[in-house]
Order: structure tokens, then sequence, then C-alpha cells
């Protein structure tokens, strides 16, 4: 009886814990920033010699290959490309 008692206490403080209606701060889903459409992307190369199209709005970065329009095969140089990890264009500028 005393068990059963017991169990039926703790069960109910622990169900207490999720009445509380505490605040839970701001919605994180909607940020007050510009719209990525907005940003302006740069080309960074790998060290393999591919380009990537790069954006980086401060808070998060963005990556994507860049495709030939004509091809669509990604735009790599057979060439050893003398700066490997170059990243050109104002994609930081957003």
């Amino acid at each position: 009886m005393l068990r059963t008692l017991a169990t039926a206490a703790l069960a109910s403080l622990a169900l207490s814990g999720c009445a509380v209606d505490r605040p839970v701060g701001p919605d994180k889903s909607h940020e007050g920033r510009q719209d990525l459409a907005d940003l302006r992307a740069g080309i960074w190369i790998s060290p393999h010699g591919c380009q990537y199209w790069i954006i980086d709005d401060g808070a998060e970065g963005y990556m994507s290959p860049r495709f030939d329009p004509i091809t669509g095969r990604p735009v790599c140089t057979r060439v050893p490309v003398d700066f490997p990890g170059l990243a050109t264009g104002d994609f930081r500028g957003g």
C-alpha cells in the first residue's frame, strides 16, 4: 500500500513539471535577416580544381557545385590550380 502511494506521488510530481507554462523565447524558424535571394554568390575553387558557388550570410554558409549550363557537368579544370582553396567575389557582403 505504501509503495503504491509513493509511486503515485512520484508520478504526479513528475507530471506536474510538464504543466508549467514557461516562455520559450523567439521563434527560431523566422529570422529577421534578409532573403537569401538578395545575397551575391562568390566562387570557391576546390583543391581538385572544381568550382563552387558560395554565399555566407554571417550566421551560415551555403555552397553548391557550379555546373556548365550547356553540358550540365560540374565546372572543373584539368590543369593544377595555382591557388587551390581560393575564394573570389563578394560572398561575405550579404
